[in-house]
């Protein structure tokens, strides 16, 4: 009964990050600022790596943790060189 549980359970939230990626995409794509659209892509790529974590939880395997870890890391790099460029025009100084 807990295993159906949990199935169900990851199944609808990966349902949710979907749309929710849907979302942060349509804000990335039609954001009127900039900063609208750094904001919709750090949604994105955190979208895709919670996404990532619930797969790795529903088969089981170590190699989706290791793939969301990478795209969270290399996000996280990417967002802050995206907001040192809006907010100096430049990302090596």
């Amino acid at each position: 009964m807990s295993t159906l549980f949990l199935a169900l359970v990851i199944t609808s939230s990966q349902i949710l990050l979907g749309l929710s990626m849907l979302c942060a995409t349509y804000r990335m794509a039609r954001g009127p600022r900039a900063q609208d659209r750094v904001l919709g892509l750090d949604a994105l790529y955190l979208g895709a790596t919670l996404l990532l974590v619930t797969y790795g939880i529903q088969t089981g395997r170590s190699l989706y943790f290791e793939a969301a870890l990478a795209i969270g890391l290399l996000g996280f790099a990417g967002t802050v060189a995206l907001a040192k460029f809006l907010m100096r025009g430049e990302v090596i100084e």
